[in-house]
């Protein structure tokens, strides 16, 4: 019953977003402009869509957004610049899909919990190092990401990496962001490359 009672989830459901989430993104976008009109934005873990509806009226109908997910995204109510992907973002090849490398990737993935917060917690940096891992394939010098992440033992070494290859890095919790939630989302500006620190693999799919 906690959601019936959520100023944000009835606010969801009178705009028309497919969740909360929505005001979590558009806070962040609000504060830092990381999205703009025209740009090509990668959405992992976008289910069940909220962050394509705000990504894709964003960047407006010269831009385009491409959403990918292990589960199904209902395409009903989605603008025509929104591609769905449903599959990894570890083996998607983005670049045959995009034609060219994006100016912007969001995650709001998370791993499945296992009711340990220390497990918990690892499990959701790992799935930021390996979105990390795939940024020079994916993102334009320059451009922008913001990624969720369980807040724990790893999170300052994750930080610090994203320092690394972005001119900015800096956590932020949105109002949207239930006060009990372990969440953060890391902001990141101004890409840079690989991580000097951290040996490339041979071939990892674009």
């Amino acid at each position: 019953m906690k959601e019936v009672n959520d100023h944000f989830f009835k606010r969801a459901r009178r705009e028309g977003y497919r969740s909360r989430a929505a005001y979590k993104l558009i806070e962040i976008d609000d504060r830092r402009r990381l999205i703009g009109k025209g740009d090509l934005v990668i959405d992992c873990g976008a289910a069940p869509g909220s962050w394509l509806q705000v990504a894709s009226s964003r960047v407006g109908s010269r831009g385009r957004v491409l959403g990918i997910d292990l589960k199904v995204i209902a395409p009903h109510g989605l603008a025509d610049n929104v591609t769905l992907i449903e599959g990894d973002t570890r083996t998607t090849d983005v670049l045959s899909i995009l034609g060219s490398k994006a100016d912007v990737v969001i995650s709001d993935m998370a791993p499945d919990t296992t009711g340990t917060p220390s497990a918990d917690q690892f499990r959701s940096a790992r799935l930021c190092d390996e979105l990390l891992d795939r940024l020079p394939l994916w993102l334009r010098k320059g451009g922008n990401c913001v990624m969720k992440v369980f807040e724990g033992e790893a999170y300052s070494d994750l930080l610090h990496r994203c320092g690394r290859m972005f001119e900015k890095a800096k956590g932020f919790k949105p109002s949207a962001s239930r006060s009990e939630s372990v969440e953060i989302f890391i902001i990141c500006t101004g890409f840079q490359g690989s991580d000097p620190e951290v040996e490339q693999p041979d071939r990892v799919l674009a």
